[in-house]
């Protein structure tokens, strides 16, 4: 049985050096905000305690040095989160609360918030596209179809007149938005 599956051997503590090496696979697997490699470590260590006798480990600092290092870079995470979501067919405010809620400041998101709210046309088109809304329909939708088209997209964190602006269009007409 692998010492993983073993419910009578708890995991061992972590110590200085075991924590750096889980901060490393870690990002070294995932890509991450300064902010969730931080909650990752903090539960590691109250999952599996900390080494009786050993210095407790900085893990601010330990961030501060794999930013230095190019480990962990949040401007270029925000950037990257918010094409995917973006590419999926989200709205501005949804990849807003997307980033604010991985940790990422409002300083180093506004370079990826200024990119989104450029492609916000395309990415309700794609929305629109995806869900079979207004001229990606197969038929006009009924009143009571198009309310809950029209939350769907407002949930999607696309604009009011962006939405109405889809949800309006029939089967097949080419929307258009004004600026």
């Amino acid at each position: 049985m692998s010492r993983r599956n073993d419910p009578a051997r708890p995991p061992k503590p972590l110590n200085p050096i075991k924590l750096r090496d889980l901060a490393l696979h870690y990002v070294g697997r995932y890509a991450t905000s300064r902010a969730k490699l931080a909650s990752y470590l903090t539960r590691k260590i109250r999952e599996r305690g900390w080494e009786e006798g050993a210095a407790f480990a900085d893990i601010e600092a330990m961030i501060e040095d794999f930013g230095r290092l190019g480990y962990v870079d949040d401007v270029a995470y925000a950037a990257s989160r918010a094409r995917a979501l973006t590419s999926r067919g989200f709205g501005a405010r949804r990849i807003n609360e997307d980033l604010r809620a991985k940790g990422i400041s409002e300083t180093d998101s506004g370079e990826a918030r200024e990119e989104t709210e450029g492609a916000r046309w395309q990415s309700a088109e794609r929305f629109a596209k995806r869900k079979r809304i207004g001229p990606f329909a197969t038929e006009q939708a009924t009143p009571e179809l198009q309310h809950k088209q029209f939350q769907a997209f407002l949930r999607a964190g696309h604009s009011f007149d962006i939405a109405k602006a889809f949800i309006r269009a029939a089967p097949g007409e080419a929307v258009e938005f004004a600026d």
